[in-house]
C-alpha cells in the first residue's frame, strides 16, 4: 500500500493495534492507514497490507482527526496493516513536476516561436497530466500510458485548431509577441495551474451544477463567485475586442454558441454537461488579443482544456440523468415488504409483488449482495440463515429490471436477541 504524498516511517502503536485490529474492505485505504497511525496525514508512507477475512466488531474510534463509524456485525472480508512493515518511499510526482516546470519555463522564456512554444508546451502538459499528476484510473500503468496515447492524437487535432485561430494571433499579431518574461508567468502558469486541476480548482465545491452540487456547504457561494467573475472578465474581453474593431464578429459566434447550447438543453431526457475542455473551447476564441489578460485568461484555459481531455477522455456534452447521478439515488421504487418471519436460526422476507418495469430483487446483507430473485423463477420470498449467534445483521433490499439495480431500502435489523427493528422510510444514502 502506498500513499501520495511524500513519506517516512511510521510504525503502528500497540495501543492502536488494539482498538483498530482490522477494518473492511470497503474502508479507503489511506484514511484507514492514517487514522490507525500507521501513517502520518502530512508524510504518506509505504507498507504492507495482509487480508484477514471475516471479521466483526468494529469500534467507532475518534482519533488524528478521523471519525470513524463502528459496525456491530460482521464483514467478509478485512485487512490490517502490518507492524513494523512501515516504511520510507518517495513520491514522485512532485520532483517530477518540478522538472516538468523547469523545461517549460527555459523554453518560454528561450522562444520567439509561437508555434514551437505552443505545440511543445501542450504536449508536455498533456503527458504529464495523463501519465503523472491526474491519471486515468486503472491500476495498470501500461494501461494507462495506451489510454493517454490514445486521446492524445484526437487532442493534437484540436490544438491545431486553437492554435490556428486563438493562440497564432495573441503570439503573432499585430507583432510578433517578445514579452518573454510576462509571457512565461502569464501564460505558462496559469497553464499549469489549469492542467493541474486535481489540486487547484477541483477542491471548489462545485461540479456539475446539480441539484446535489448546489446543497453541498460553500457551492451557493462558489458559483456566485464564479458566475460574477466570468461576467467581469467578459466584459473586459468585449471591451478590448471592441476597441480592435472585431467585436461583430465574435459577437456572432458567441450567439451561435448559445443557440447550439440552447437547442442541446431543448433535447427531451438529456442533461447538457459543461465539461473542462468543452468550456475551454467555448471560451479561448474571446481571449485571441494579445495583452496581459488575454495570455493569463489564454493559458489557463489551455490548461483546463488539457486536463479534460488527459484525465477523463472526450466526454459527451449531452448526457442522460442516470449518467450525471452516478452512484447518487435514482428516485426509484421500492420494495414494500411484510412483517418478516422469524424463527431460532433463520429470518424470511416476503414482498408485495413486483410493479410495472421491475422483475426482480436484490438483497444485501451487511452491505454484501446476498440474493438475486426473478418474478419470472418465482422469486416471493427470501430466507436468510443466521451466520454468527448474538450479532446484528443489517438487510437492504431494491427492485431489479433485469440486470438494472434501483435504489435501496433503508437498512432493517435483525437483532442479536432475534427481535426486528424495521427499516425507516426512503433509500439508502
Amino acid at each position: 500500500m502506498a500513499t501520495g504524498a511524500v513519506l517516512s516511517t511510521t510504525r503502528l502503536s500497540p495501543s492502536v493495534a488494539q482498538r483498530i485490529a482490522s477494518l473492511p474492505v470497503s474502508s479507503t485505504l489511506t484514511l484507514s492507514a492514517i487514522h490507525a497511525g500507521f501513517i502520518s496525514n502530512k508524510d504518506g508512507g509505504c507498507g504492507v497490507l495482509a487480508l484477514v477475512g471475516e471479521k466483526s466488531g468494529y469500534p467507532a474510534v475518534d482519533q488524528y482527526s478521523i471519525a470513524s463509524v463502528g459496525f456491530d456485525s460482521y464483514f467478509p472480508q478485512s485487512f490490517t496493516f502490518v507492524e513494523g512493515s512501515a516504511s520510507e518511499c518517495r513520491d514522485l510526482r512532485w520532483p517530477l513536476l518540478a522538472v516538468s516546470v523547469i523545461f517549460t519555463s527555459l523554453l518560454s522564456v528561450f522562444t520567439t516561436s509561437a508555434a514551437l512554444f505552443f505545440g511543445t508546451i501542450f504536449t508536455a502538459l498533456f503527458f504529464h497530466v495523463g501519465l503523472a499528476s491526474d491519471p486515468p484510473s486503472n491500476s495498470d500503468y501500461y494501461s494507462i500510458v495506451s489510454i493517454t496515447l490514445g486521446r492524445f492524437l484526437p487532442a493534437a487535432f484540436c490544438a491545431f485548431a486553437i492554435y490556428r485561430y486563438v493562440i497564432k494571433r495573441t503570439f503573432t499579431q499585430p507583432k510578433l509577441l517578445d514579452a518573454q518574461i510576462e509571457k512565461t508567468v502569464l501564460w505558462l502558469g496559469a497553464a499549469w495551474v489549469g492542467a493541474l486541476n486535481n489540486y487547484t480548482f477541483d477542491k471548489i465545491p462545485i461540479q456539475r451544477l446539480t441539484p446535489h452540487d448546489l446543497q453541498q456547504p460553500g457551492a451557493i457561494t462558489a458559483l456566485v463567485i464564479i458566475v460574477l467573475a466570468i461576467l467581469l472578465i467578459a466584459l473586459g474581453q468585449a471591451w478590448a475586442l471592441r476597441v480592435e474593431g472585431r467585436m461583430p464578429r465574435y459577437l456572432a459566434l458567441y450567439v451561435l454558441f448559445g443557440a447550439l447550447l440552447g437547442f442541446l438543453v431543448a433535447i427531451p431526457n438529456m442533461n447538457v454537461r459543461i465539461h473542462h475542455y468543452i468550456l475551454a473551447l467555448l471560451l479561448l476564441p474571446g481571449t485571441s488579443l494579445q495583452n496581459r489578460p488575454s495570455l493569463l485568461y489564454q493559458g489557463l484555459l489551455v490548461g483546463l482544456f488539457i486536463n479534460g481531455i488527459a484525465r477523463w477522455g472526450f466526454d459527451s456534452i449531452l448526457q442522460t440523468p442516470a449518467m450525471l447521478l452516478g452512484d447518487g439515488q435514482l428516485g426509484t421504487l421500492l420494495p414494500q415488504l411484510a412483517a418478516p418471519v422469524t424463527g431460532a436460526r433463520n429470518i424470511t422476507f416476503a414482498w408485495q409483488g413486483f410493479p410495472d418495469g421491475w422483475d426482480g430483487i436484490s438483497v444485501l446483507v451487511n452491505d454484501v449482495e446476498r440474493f438475486r430473485g426473478y418474478e419470472d423463477f418465482g422469486a416471493e420470498s427470501f430466507t436468510w440463515e443466521r451466520r454468527r449467534e448474538g450479532l446484528s445483521e443489517y438487510f437492504r433490499f431494491a427492485f431489479m429490471s433485469g440486470s438494472q439495480v434501483g435504489d435501496y431500502t433503508r437498512a432493517g435489523i435483525w437483532a442479536g436477541n432475534g427481535s426486528w427493528v424495521e427499516m425507516l422510510p426512503g433509500s439508502s444514502r
